[in-house]
Formats: C-alpha cells, sequence, structure tokens
C-alpha cells in the first residue's frame, strides 16, 4: 500500500493517510490459520469478531468460544487412507456384503417409508440404503466427538480452512437457530446424524431432526434431488444419477461403492 502514496505529500498529510491505513487494517485481517494448538484461542477470538459481524448471535459466539482443540480430529484428517483402495478392498474393509444383507431386510420391514421417499423425490431405496449402512451402520455408529469443537478445529487447520470456515459459520447459525445444541455429538469431521450431514447441507436439504432414521433418509434423498437426481434413470457409474451420488462424497472409490451395494439391495447384482 505504501508504494501507492506520492511522496511530494506534506509531513501533515502523509501522517493521516498512514493514520486513515493503520485503522483500515485490523479490520482487513482475517483469522489467522494455524497448523497446532498454540494458535487456537488466539484465532476464536479472531473468528468471533467476524462471526459477529456475519450476524452470528449470543449463543453461536458462545458456543464458538466453548470449543476446544480437537486433536483426534486432525488425526483422523491426517489418515483418510481407506479412499486409496481398490474397490474390492474398500467394500471388504468397509463390511458391504453385510450393509447389503442387513440394507434388504431394512428394505423390506420399511417398504412405506421407503415409497413415500420415492414417490416424492424419485429417489429408490437401494442407493439411500446404501449411503445409511455406510455413513452410520444404520444409525448405530454416529460418533462421539463434540461437533462444533470439531468443525472449528479444522476452521482453524490451515489445510482445508476455507471449506471448513462455511461449515462452521453453517454450525453457528443452526445453534443460533435451536436447530442444533453446542454439545451436540458427531463424528471426526463434525458429520451428524444417521446418515451424517455436515451443517451446510442441513441448512440446505435437512429435514428435521437428523438423529431420526426417516428425516435422515428424507433429507438424503432431498439432498440428491436437488443435485440433479432424475427419478427413473440409472445410477451406476455413467448413468444419468451417478452424479448426484458423486456430489455426495468426493471419494471415487465410495462413490463407486455406494452404486454397487445400491444395486444389490435394489434386486439387481
Amino acid at each position: 500500500m505504501m508504494g501507492i502514496i506520492n511522496l511530494s505529500l506534506g509531513r501533515t498529510s502523509a501522517f493521516v493517510v498512514a493514520a486513515v491505513l493503520a485503522g483500515l487494517a485490523p479490520q482487513a485481517r482475517a483469522a489467522q490459520c494455524g497448523n497446532g494448538s498454540g494458535g487456537f484461542d488466539a484465532w476464536k477470538q479472531q473468528f468471533a469478531g467476524e462471526a459477529r459481524a456475519k450476524g452470528v448471535g449470543a449463543t453461536g459466539i458462545s458456543a464458538l468460544m466453548g470449543t476446544n482443540y480437537a486433536q483426534a480430529t486432525i488425526n483422523a484428517d491426517r489418515s483418510l487412507h481407506s479412499f486409496k483402495l481398490s474397490l474390492d478392498q474398500f467394500m471388504i474393509k468397509r463390511g458391504s456384503a453385510a450393509i447389503v444383507a442387513r440394507g434388504r431386510s431394512m428394505k423390506q420391514k420399511n417398504a412405506a417409508l421407503f415409497a413415500s421417499i420415492e414417490q416424492r423425490y424419485g429417489v429408490p431405496a437401494g442407493p439411500l440404503i446404501a449411503i445409511w449402512g455406510m455413513e452410520s451402520a444404520f444409525g448405530s455408529q454416529r460418533g462421539n466427538q463434540n461437533m462444533i469443537s470439531s468443525i472449528a478445529t479444522l476452521a482453524y487447520d490451515c489445510r482445508r480452512s476455507a471449506y471448513f470456515t462455511e461449515h462452521l459459520y453453517a454450525a453457528l447459525q443452526l445453534i443460533d437457530r435451536g436447530a442444533l445444541s453446542p454439545s451436540q455429538r458427531g463424528s471426526m469431521h463434525g458429520e451428524v446424524g444417521q446418515t451424517q450431514f455436515m451443517p451446510k447441507a442441513i441448512l440446505a436439504y435437512g429435514t428435521g431432526n437428523l438423529e431420526v432414521a426417516a428425516n435422515a433418509l428424507n433429507s438424503t434423498a432431498n439432498f440428491l434431488k436437488a443435485h440433479g437426481w432424475r427419478a427413473g434413470a440409472g445410477y451406476q457409474p455413467g448413468q444419468p444419477n451417478f452424479a448426484a451420488i458423486q456430489e455426495w462424497n468426493a471419494a471415487g472409490v465410495y462413490q463407486k461403492a455406494i452404486a454397487l451395494m445400491g444395486r444389490q439391495i435394489d434386486g439387481g447384482e
């Protein structure tokens, strides 16, 4: 900035310009990301100011300031090795045979629910059940991390700060609204509910309490429809609805596993 100041300015004018620039600097400075726990508390103070400026209320700010640096989340974020496996290896590691077997039973037991979901969103039972089984083992493994601490830690961490900052703002909005509690438990990256939604997706596509299976499945179908799912079209790789599955999770091996298990649950091979 200093290079644009005309050197012919008098001392008084130059002082005024410098003072104005100095006064602007704190407002322009964003919360600084970090790579360890040491700067987390200072980052929270900075981020709280930004959050207030964006309209986050007292409840959300209080939740933010109550967060702790989640080392377990950082460790998990650095260890996502399963997505590098082959499809066959991934399917074995994730227990796809058990998911398919139980998924077929769940489809039969909850036939009315899945029929209503398909009628409303055009999404058949198979891929929804595959996601449900993969994400939380049909609701039995939803994670036990403090959701807001996990997301705040990842928003502070320099590796993917911008991505998780968006989710942190969404989480604070949900807490302000009373839709989530500051003590909400979730998985390592802040996913919550039976099909493991991130906060931005809850805001955009959530239908009710996602700890309830029916709400989570409706919300998942709502997400897929919003990302281009077409009723009656195929969802295997190369078919129209595979693109919607790709929007659910960025890992190619995960996408193919959901499509394959979904087809098997729906009665295909």
